[in-house]
């Protein structure tokens, strides 16, 4: 998975817990066959957004750089941009008022799949949490034009996964899902709770892979998978 330079460095990417990178890595290396990983380029601009939105003193304007890698100027007036739309969004202008941005969290999740209790150690870094509100949430940048579009790709790249991953780590109740549009400049929101379809499916989808890991590896990831 691509790293910016400063990213790279990054502590929270060198500890042991699993991630939902991890279970991601997992995936490919047992279903090689899929495409369910974004784009290389995709992801790459994605961080550039959550840069100027959650870390903006990573952000060099003059050099036109985020996290220590730099960007042309389509992308760059792309993401101001899209930063704009999120904060004209009541949403997502309490979401960049209220909360904290890039924020770790880490924690023994106690499982069972098919029958088979076991535990796994997990972290994840949330793009938005506020310790008042109790929960949080995550920015992606879409090529979506619609909502229900969103919403396909969403499932599609297992971001309910993602969710009720991080969900489960922190003990929140809801989450939310904001996204902002490339293409149109549309902001598009998936709200969950533990009662909805979305942290179901996603539930169920890191509980296999979580179950496979602990097969094969163990409680920990003790190597680098990508």
């Amino acid at each position: 998975m691509w790293r910016g330079k400063e990213e790279a460095m990054d502590p929270y990417y060198s500890r042991g817990e699993v991630s939902n990178s991890d279970l991601s890595w997992l995936k490919r290396q047992l279903y090689p066959a899929g495409e369910w990983a974004e784009p290389l380029e995709a992801y790459r601009f994605g961080r550039l957004l959550d840069y100027m939105v959650t870390e903006p003193y990573r952000v060099d304007t003059l050099r036109k750089e985020a996290g220590g890698e730099p960007y042309g100027d389509e992308d760059w007036e792309r993401a101001l941009a899209m930063k704009q739309a999120l904060l004209r969004d009541g949403t997502g202008r309490q979401l960049h008022g209220l909360c904290k941005g890039q924020e770790v969290m880490a924690g023994c999740l106690e499982l069972e799949a098919y029958g088979v209790p076991f535990r796994i150690l997990a972290r994840c870094k949330y793009d938005f949490w506020s310790d008042a509100l109790g929960f949080g949430g995550d920015l992606k940048s879409t090529t979506a034009e619609t909502q229900r579009q969103f919403e396909q790709a969403a499932a599609y790249f297992d971001y309910d996964r993602q969710r009720a991953w991080y969900m489960d780590i922190s003990g929140a109740e809801r989450d939310i899902l904001i996204a902002v549009s490339k293409k149109n400049m549309k902001v598009f929101k998936i709200p969950i709770t533990r009662q909805s379809a979305w942290y179901k499916e996603g539930r169920r989808k890191y509980l296999d892979l979580a179950f496979r890991w602990n097969v094969l590896f163990g409680e920990r990831k003790d190597f680098k998978t990508y």
